[in-house]
């Protein structure tokens, strides 16, 4: 019974007592406040001109692509125009103009004029 009794004294000892544990409060200095604060402030700004920037680039895209559907338009209408210029312009026509307007074509009154 003895070896018993030894068993748990020595047990005793080596378990160390359990003391609570006290928690430790974070304890910042002005300056490491100060510096946090900055840092909090420099990130906020950074993320206000990413934004601001990507909102820009978004107009001026946007801008771009309108101008380009205007060109775009633009071309089509000159193309249509030119079109039309060169279904005007033909021989047949001009001399079905000239007819309805009581003109007659008189081959010794034609100059030829080259460009």
């Amino acid at each position: 019974m003895s070896n018993t009794a030894v068993k748990i004294q020595e047990k005793q000892r080596q378990q160390p007592s359990v003391r609570p544990k006290v928690k430790r409060k974070l304890r910042l200095t002005l300056g490491e406040k100060l510096v946090l604060f900055s840092f909090l402030l420099f990130v906020v700004y950074a993320s206000v001109q990413i934004v601001s920037n990507q909102v820009s680039i978004y107009q001026v895209n946007k801008h771009i692509q309108q101008l380009q559907g205007a060109i775009d338009e633009q071309k089509k209408h000159n193309n249509d125009l030119y079109v039309e210029v060169q279904q005007l312009s033909t021989y047949e026509r001009i001399l079905e103009k000239a007819k309805e307007l009581g003109l007659s074509l008189n081959e010794n009154n034609v100059k030829v004029v080259q460009e």
